[in-house]
């Protein structure tokens, strides 16, 4: 992924609110904006916004059906996000350990470390 389209994955992600929209998605396997306004707390204005920064970080699609328009999720993205999150949680995982580490090795044998 590139940088730019990593940042408008995890902007994406970051927020509950596009959470819960993209599940809802998942869960009817399409959906339009008004239809997930009735199961969400927000306007479907504010569900409109939610759709672009999805449709922006490409985890859903718009598909014009005469007036109305779906979304459906796009599913080979969102494995392409699943695995970069696990990459980053691998990451802060090794991180954390080494931070682990080093305040054991400076720790005194029985003694908690020092928090300053």
């Amino acid at each position: 992924m590139s940088p730019a389209e990593d940042e408008q994955l995890w902007e994406a992600v970051a927020d509950p609110s596009r959470r819960k929209v993209l599940d809802l998605i998942l869960a009817h396997g399409q959906a339009t904006p008004t239809a997930l306004a009735a199961e969400l707390p927000f306007t479907r204005q504010a569900v409109a916004k939610h759709l672009a920064v999805l449709t922006r970080a490409g985890l859903v699609e718009a598909h014009r059906q005469g007036r109305e328009v779906r979304y459906t999720v796009h599913l080979e993205r969102l494995d392409v996000a699943a695995q970069a999150m696990a990459a980053a949680a691998a990451q802060w995982d090794k991180r954390l350990l080494a931070i682990k580490r080093l305040a054991e090795a400076e720790a005194p044998p029985g003694e908690p470390p020092e928090l300053s």
